[in-house]
């Protein structure tokens, strides 16, 4: 009895340091800015670099490939946790084949820049992005909010407020917590996660256009939760099913098809 008493406390004691030690550390296993997922391709848009202030002392490197501000609509593209900004340059290179103006963001500790990533300055960054578009010109009504994994998260909470021309969201997950729970069902994540990223409660708010795209064998976010995202959804609404495709979507000639059909047409 003695031996199954120190059994038991040995494992509550693990459970509790193993508690603290994700707690503690929970933000460096979300957001991974020095991660390289070697999906960047060569360069081939014309582009223009620029630091976007988005708090004291703390400026985020952005990218602008510009058609026309005023005559053509606006992406703005909010990536996933992970990478730099030439990891998305085989999707910037397809985009670009558009007639649309792209501006990318890069996140606080994200491709050289200052500061630390949380849900709360995220969603500050985009806004400070929005914004900076806005005193160039650029009316909300003529911006594509574009998120692409974790960004979606983003453009869904900015969605709500603002009245975009439309929103794409690439691979999305219903909440933080419940992509949590995948990866640490022994845990109690709800507790536990301070970033929390409730799309689900959140995308019955965007009266904007939005279009779903998710690859049925995403092995991050389940194919499940972007459909579940797009049953929850507003109308106009449209779910695109990419059957091959994994977590970060291929951008072939289909895809890129359906993106120019969806915009063109709202």
């Amino acid at each position: 009895m003695k031996y199954i008493y120190i059994l038991i406390t040995s494992a509550i004691v693990i459970y509790l340091i193993l508690l603290t030690l994700i707690y503690v550390n929970q933000r460096k296993l979300l957001y991974l800015p020095s991660e390289n997922n070697y999906l960047d391709d060569p360069i081939n848009f014309a582009y223009n670099e620029f630091f976007i202030e988005v708090d004291k002392d703390i400026k985020i490197k952005s990218w602008l490939i510009e058609k026309d501000l005023k005559k053509y609509k606006t992406i703005l593209f909010l990536h996933g946790n992970a990478g730099n900004l030439f990891n998305r340059s085989y999707k910037l290179n397809r985009l670009n084949e558009l007639n649309l103006n792209v501006l990318i963001i890069s996140w606080r500790s994200f491709s050289g820049n200052l500061g630390k990533p949380n849900e709360t300055n995220l969603y500050g960054d985009a806004k400070k992005a929005l914004n900076w578009l806005n005193d160039r010109g650029v009316e909300t009504k003529n911006i594509i909010l574009y998120g692409e994994s974790l960004g979606t998260g983003v453009a869904v909470e900015i969605g709500q407020t603002n009245k975009f021309n439309s929103i794409i969201l690439e691979s999305p997950y219903t909440s933080m917590v419940k992509a949590a729970k995948i990866y640490y069902p022994y845990l109690p994540v709800k507790f536990l996660l301070k970033d929390k990223y409730d799309s689900e409660k959140k995308i019955k708010n965007i009266k904007t256009p939005i279009l779903i795209m998710h690859g049925k064998k995403d092995n991050i976010i389940p194919f499940y939760m972007g459909k579940k995202l797009f049953e929850t959804a507003n109308k106009p609404k449209k779910f695109l099913q990419i059957e091959e495709d994994d977590h970060m979507l291929s951008f072939n000639d289909n895809l890129l098809l359906e993106i120019k059909n969806f915009i063109n047409k709202y």
